[in-house]
């Protein structure tokens, strides 16, 4: 018998689009949107991926879903392809699948999610906070998240 972790996990990858890191540049030459939900830490250490926007995880489907009045306007229709990378590739399949449930009908995930980005010797630079704050204070219209 499966965990009910294990099967929500799977029944989420089921649901959403799955990129390998390689594959994600000619999609954001395309258009797409590649959104990095990794904590500050996480990026202050490790360096954060060229392009990527940034939310924490706990109002990423209010900066996402089209019917949010919170809705960041970097973020494109409901139907277009919003990539989301975490650490490893397990909190963006759940993230996705949710952004799915709000509206954000093109959400899918890096398959292995930062770590594999740099692994496959993607582009890191490293952590700017001062971007993290401009971002953050653009779309500071959420005061209790």
């Amino acid at each position: 018998m499966t965990d009910p972790l294990t099967a929500l996990l799977a029944a989420s990858r089921a649901r959403i689009d799955r990129f390998a890191p390689a594959d994600v540049p000619a999609l954001q030459a395309d258009g797409a949107v590649l959104l990095d939900i990794r904590t500050a830490d996480q990026r202050h250490r490790l360096g954060v991926v060229p392009g990527a926007l940034w939310y924490p995880r706990n109002v990423l489907e209010w900066r996402c879903s089209p019917h949010s009045e919170h809705c960041d306007p970097a973020v494109p229709e409901a139907g277009f392809r919003v990539i989301l990378m975490c650490m490893h590739g397990f909190q963006t399949s759940l993230a996705a699948a949710t952004l799915r449930d709000v509206g954000c009908t093109g959400a899918g995930e890096v398959i292995g999610g930062f770590q594999a980005w740099a692994g496959a010797g993607l582009p890191v630079a490293p952590y700017d906070g001062a971007r993290d704050a401009l971002q953050g204070s653009a779309r500071a219209s959420i005061r209790d998240y």
